[in-house]
C-alpha cells in the first residue's frame, strides 16, 4: 500500500521542523519527535535516524552513548554569534548533549588578564537598582545612577501629565538604544505591562522581569526587518534551556513544590502585556507599537503556557547574578573553583557592562569557568543547589577530593543535616 510519502526534505527543512517540534515537546524522545514531524508533513519521507541526527547536533537529545534518563537542561549553538566580535582569546566549543557548550582559550593566557567586556543583551537588575530606574535616578537602559541634573539626561519621549513614565535615561545614545526594548514595557505607550512589571516586582522574581524584557525585545525586533529580528532570537534560542515542569522534578525529589498558582497569576498578565490588554484603549496603544503581523514561530514560544515556563527557566539559568543576560557569558560552564571572576567595573554603566577576568593563568583549549553557587558552601549545599536546575552531582577537582574526605569521616552530622532539610522542606520554608 502507498504511503503518500514522495518528497525528500532539505536538511535545512528537517531541522526547522525537528527544533520547533522539539520546544513545543521538550519531554518528547527522538522516537516521538519522529511521529510528529511524519504527522506535521504527511508527503515527507525522513528517516528516525535522521532526526536522531539533528536532535543530537542541536544538543535537544543525548547520545547514543548515554546511559541514563537523567534530566538536565538542554543547550545549542548560537550560529550567528560573532565572538571576535568581543575577543579574539576565547572561543565557543560544544562538549556533548548533556555538558551543552562552553567557551575555552584560543591561546595562552596570564592570571589577571582581561578576557572581555560585554554589555547586556537585555538588563533586569537586582531590585534596589530597579527600584533606582524607576524613581528616574537611575538610567532604564545601563542602570548608571543620575540623581543630580544634567541637560544630558533625557526622560522617555512618550511621558506626559496624563499618561507618565517615569523612565529617564543618562544620556541620548541610550534612549537610542533602548527603543530595543522600552516601548512595550514603557507604561505610557504599553499600560498592559503596568500589572506584569508590578507583580514581578512585588514577588522579586527576576526571572520573569528578564523575560518580560527578553520577549519585549523580540517582538519589537520582528517590527524592525527580519535580519534584526534573526539575530535576536539567534540570542534567545542559543541560551541552555530547562523549563519550570523539568525543574519541579528535580525540587520534588528535595521535597518541595512548585508554586503553579503564581505560574499561572504570571501568564495571565504576561498575555495583557503583550498580547490581550484588558480595555479597548490599552488594546488600540499596544496595536500602535505591534503594526506587523508576529512571527509564527515567535508566536509559539511566547503566547502558549508551556513556553512561557521555559521562558523562565531559560532566565533563571542565564541571568547574570546581578541580572543581565549576556550573549558570551552565558557560554560559561560551572566550577566551584572558577578560574575567571566576572566584576562590574566601568562605573559609567554601573550594573550593566561586566568585564571578565582571569583567575589563573590558562593553556590553550583549557576551559572557562564560573561559579552557579556560593563557593563558600560545604559540598552538600553546592551539590543541592546544583541539583535544582538538572546539573546533576558537580565532579570539579574541589568536590571529588571533598567527596573522598567526607566519605572517610562520621556520617552523623550529614544524617543530621538530612533531617533538618525534611522539617524545612515540610513547613515550606526552604
Amino acid at each position: 500500500m502507498s504511503t503518500g510519502r514522495s518528497v525528500v526534505p532539505t536538511e535545512d527543512e528537517v531541522r526547522k521542523a525537528v527544533i520547533k517540534l522539539k520546544q513545543s515537546n521538550p519531554a518528547s524522545g527522538v522516537a516521538k519527535i519522529h511521529s510528529l514531524v511524519l504527522d506535521a508533513n504527511p508527503s515527507w519521507t525522513v528517516s528516525e535516524k535522521r532526526v536522531r541526527k539533528i536532535l543530537q547536533s542541536e544538543g535537544l537529545v543525548g547520545t547514543p552513548s548515554s546511559t541514563t534518563n537523567t534530566i538536565h537542561p538542554s543547550s545549542r549553538l548560537n550560529k550567528s554569534l560573532d565572538v571576535n566580535k568581543l575577543t579574539s582569546r576565547v572561543e565557543v566549543k560544544y562538549f556533548d548533549a548533556i555538558k551543552g557548550k562552553g567557551l575555552i582559550a584560543k591561546e595562552k593566557i596570564s592570571k589577571g588578564d582581561v578576557l572581555w567586556k560585554e554589555d547586556p543583551f537585555i538588563l533586569a537588575p537586582e531590585w534596589d537598582i530597579y527600584d533606582l530606574q524607576h524613581s528616574s535616578e537611575a538610567c532604564s537602559l545601563c542602570s548608571s545612577i543620575i540623581r543630580d541634573h544634567s541637560p544630558l539626561h533625557i526622560s522617555c519621549e512618550a511621558s506626559t501629565t496624563a499618561t507618565p513614565c517615569t523612565a529617564r535615561y543618562c544620556n541620548r545614545l541610550c534612549r537610542l538604544q533602548a527603543e530595543k526594548v522600552h516601548p512595550l514595557l514603557c507604561s505610557a505607550r504599553n499600560p498592559a505591562s503596568v500589572p506584569l512589571l508590578a507583580f514581578a516586582r512585588d514577588a522579586q522574581w527576576m526571572a520573569l522581569h528578564a523575560l518580560a524584557q527578553c520577549t519585549s525585545r523580540l517582538l519589537l525586533a520582528s517590527q524592525q526587518d527580519a535580519a534584526t529580528f534573526e539575530l535576536d532570537w539567534e540570542v534567545v534560542q542559543g541560551l541552555a534551556e530547562l523549563g519550570m515542569e523539568e525543574r519541579a522534578q528535580c525540587l520534588r525529589e528535595q521535597g518541595l513544590e512548585p508554586d503553579r498558582t503564581n505560574w499561572r497569576k504570571a501568564f495571565e498578565l504576561y498575555l495583557q502585556a503583550f498580547k490581550d490588554p484588558r480595555t479597548p484603549a490599552e488594546q488600540k496603544k499596544l496595536a500602535r507599537i505591534l503594526k506587523k503581523p508576529i512571527p509564527e514561530v515567535l508566536q509559539q514560544v511566547t503566547f502558549e503556557y508551556q513556553a512561557f515556563l521555559r521562558g523562565l527557566g531559560r532566565m533563571s539559568l542565564n541571568l547574570e547574578a546581578h541580572g543581565g543576560l549576556y550573549r558570551l557569558h552565558s557560554h560559561l560552564n560551572h566550577s566551584c573553583t572558577p578560574n575567571v571572576s566576572i566584576r562590574h567595573l566601568d562605573q559609567r554603566t554601573a550594573l550593566s557592562r561586566i568585564t571578565v577576568i582571569a583567575k589563573e593563568d590558562f593553556e590553550v583549549g583549557q576551559e572557562l569557568l564560573i561559579t552557579y553557587t556560593n563557593p563558600q558552601s560545604n559540598l552538600r549545599d553546592r551539590r543541592r543547589r546544583l541539583s535544582e536546575w538538572g546539573f546533576g552531582a558537580c565532579q570539579c577537582e574541589r568536590c571529588v577530593a571533598e567527596e573522598k574526605v567526607w566519605k572517610e569521616t562520621d556520617n552523623n552530622t550529614q544524617e543530621t543535616d538530612d533531617l533538618a532539610d525534611q522539617l524545612k522542606a515540610s513547613l515550606g520554608v526552604l
